[in-house]
């Protein structure tokens, strides 16, 4: 039975739970132990996923078990954004590193500003395949966002609703962490700088906030960290549908690969 290693974003972190908790295939979930893996491991203990938290070195010493299908799981900084080279480095590093012991890794990722565009073709040659979220038309999604929307048309026509004003969007991960996000992402100097983020929000006429949401409950407080964040910028709220079956048909699709 085959190992199955997933790589990913902290903001996929409701969407990895959702398909762990759905998924009756797995005998073992197993956690790598960092300083992001908290969230997905009390979510996915409070779902009633039995799980197992082991750091790199553990792992890496010690095989689990071939008779079972086992999924590994670790979770990576959302701030890593912040500066494009850095997160390559540390998917690319951590990739190699679980080859090893995996017989498919699956990155939770978009292109991300196209550093990760190439990460199948790099990884052609290692001892097991290494793939990325894709459409159902080949093509890698954009971001977080346009993976739980369903593809880069509807993220397109979800801007065009719109009707040329801009909109943050903020999915339920998003919002737990959105003061956060906007330091990484630039809109400010730290999680307290309302001012500033207010400021950049103006400048690049942003209007509404849109609020994805993905019909995932693991995060309690969502609307009112939507409330919070529409009432501190003055934003309209905007409710966007989700759409989950890109994320699933990609997991599905990755783990047929391995049988």
């Amino acid at each position: 039975m085959p190992t199955l290693t997933i790589i990913a974003c902290r903001m996929f972190e409701d969407e990895i739970a959702y398909l762990m908790e759905e998924d009756n295939s797995v005998d073992n979930v197993i956690i790598i132990e960092n300083d992001e893996s908290y969230g997905i491991r009390d979510k996915l203990s409070k779902a009633g996923v039995d799980v197992e938290t082991k750091t790199m070195v553990n792992l890496l010493n010690n095989p689990l078990p071939d008779n079972q299908f086992n999924i590994v799981i670790q979770i990576l900084e959302f701030a890593l954004h912040a500066i494009p080279k850095k997160l390559k480095d540390e998917v690319y590093t951590n990739t190699k590193r679980l080859t090893p012991i995996s017989d498919g890794i699956l990155l939770f990722y978009g292109l991300c500003g196209n550093v990760l565009s190439n990460i199948e073709q790099d990884f052609a040659d290692y001892p097991c395949p290494v793939g990325i979220l894709r459409e159902n038309n080949g093509e890698t999604v954009d971001d977080c966002i346009g993976a739980v929307l369903g593809g880069r048309q509807e993220y397109l026509d979800t801007l065009k609703s719109f009707k040329g004003e801009g909109a943050f969007f903020l999915t339920p991960m998003w919002a737990a962490n959105w003061r956060d996000m906007l330091v990484s992402s630039g809109f400010g100097k730290d999680k307290n700088d309302i001012e500033t983020s207010r400021y950049v929000f103006n400048q690049v006429g942003y209007k509404h906030v849109a609020k994805v949401d993905t019909g995932i409950n693991y995060e309690k407080d969502f609307h009112d960290h939507v409330d919070e964040f529409a009432n501190l910028f003055d934003f309209d709220i905007l409710h966007v549908p989700a759409n989950l079956n890109t994320l699933k048909q990609c997991y599905s699709n990755f783990k047929k690969e391995l049988y």
